[in-house]
């Protein structure tokens, strides 16, 4: 019989519990032998659970125990978790966990722990919650060098802008709805502003390009500045704003990656992609654009994901050989004045043709949009593709005759 310790009982470890209990006899029929959950840890007390007899709170119990072959990390954060991990790998225990932000810091150094002690570090969970995408990747598309890898990641920001061009709300109004149904944190700093999504692309960029991406090395935008002003032209250019977290493979070897806030033209299989919902497009060299949708986040998703890994890492004993990336300095990765796109820009202009005359000759031809609520002497425009650098000069040396009010990068998925 394999043992299992579960390192927490917050939403994914009560959630993990209920899953794996629930569905114990088929997941035995499919691993192979019988299983149980042995521990779970945590601080708290449950005296009510039916699972009460399986807490401690005490670490080693768990580590020191040699009929636990399989711990499952649900607590979140770098500490204790990465400790808890790291001693795991080390007395020979496989690891699986949902934790984004342990992949995305320290995922190349726990792999190579794995790999050196033929032991498996799985973390299906961090990305996409119940979405399959990392199993995907290594092994469904391992016929096919990814060329990019560009998503809507995180489900709480995609519910507000959601809500903005649905229902016409401002940022604000729809952030408090979105705390009031549980999707945002009274302190939704790391949805908003791009970091639980840039925690992800590194995780996806690292396991596509082979040589892992730090979150400090990625330009990160949210979506705060975004106003009702920006939704109403976008959507008059038959187009939607979301938060993409994308990785594209350079020549010479690079890879240019960032976060922030995109146009997404109507025809893009993203731009329909609506309130929690979460999808990862892979761009593969053999298959073109194959897309995974579903719930990124959510108890029983998540749960879903983490007790699959367990399954995994119960059947295959040894090191996973293509789940793997390389530690690596990060000049690898391309400077973002490099990264190519087109832009949406909104100013006010103090003379519209002299305005317009600048934009042709710093931007070349634009499509100009429309909007009911257009004020006196604003415009809106969209350019064609260039480089981030060349795009922040041309509106600097715009800036002399005009209030630059808004840009969005414009992206063709």
């Amino acid at each position: 019989m394999q043992k299992i310790a579960v390192l927490g009982y917050g939403v994914v470890g009560s959630g993990t519990v209920e899953v794996f209990y629930r569905n114990k006899e088929n997941l035995e029929k499919k691993a192979g032998e019988p299983l149980d959950i042995k521990y779970i840890l945590d601080l708290r007390d449950f005296p009510d659970s039916p699972y009460a007899d399986k807490f401690v709170k005490d670490f080693d119990i768990i580590l020191n125990d040699p009929e636990v072959t399989v711990v499952t990390e649900v607590i979140g954060g770098i500490k204790p978790s990465y400790d808890f991990v790291k001693s795991s790998l080390m007395a020979g225990k496989s690891v699986v966990t949902s934790n984004k932000e342990l992949v995305a810091k320290k995922g190349a150094e726990l792999l190579s722990i794995a790999k050196e002690k033929n032991v498996n570090f799985f973390f299906e969970a961090s990305v996409g919650g119940g979405i399959p995408i990392i199993k995907p990747i290594h092994a469904c598309l391992e016929a096919n060098e990814i060329k990019e890898i560009a998503g809507i990641l995180n489900g709480t920001t995609n519910f507000i802008l959601t809500k903005m061009f649905r229902d016409g709300m401002g940022f604000d109004e729809a952030l408090a709805i979105a705390q009031q149904l549980g999707y945002a944190e009274r302190n939704p700093a790391a949805d908003v502003e791009g970091v639980d999504a840039c925690r992800k692309i590194c995780i996806l960029a690292s396991l596509s390009f082979g040589r892992h991406v730090y979150p400090e090395n990625v330009h990160t935008e949210g979506i705060t500045k975004i106003t009702p002003e920006d939704v109403e032209y976008v959507d008059s250019h038959n187009a939607k704003i979301k938060l993409i977290g994308c990785a594209r493979r350079e020549e010479n070897n690079e890879i240019s990656i960032g976060v922030f806030p995109a146009v997404i033209k109507d025809e893009s299989q993203l731009s329909g992609v609506s309130d929690v919902f979460n999808a990862i497009l892979v761009r593969g060299d053999a298959t073109g654009d194959v897309v995974f949708y579903g719930k990124g986040a959510g108890k029983l998703p998540t749960a879903s994901a983490v007790v699959s890994d367990i399954i995994s890492a119960v059947k295959h004993t040894k090191t996973s050989r293509s789940l793997d990336w390389q530690d690596s300095e990060q000049s690898f990765i391309r400077p973002f004045e490099r990264f190519v796109c087109g832009n949406y820009i909104r100013l006010l202009a103090n003379n519209p043709d002299e305005t317009k005359s600048a934009v042709k000759t710093l931007f070349g031809d634009v499509e100009y949009l429309t909007s009911k609520s257009r004020k006196d002497n604003e415009l809106a425009f969209v350019t064609g593709e260039m480089t981030e650098g060349e795009a922040l000069d041309a509106m600097n040396r715009l800036s002399e005759g005009a209030e630059i009010l808004g840009r969005l990068r414009v992206l063709d998925y």
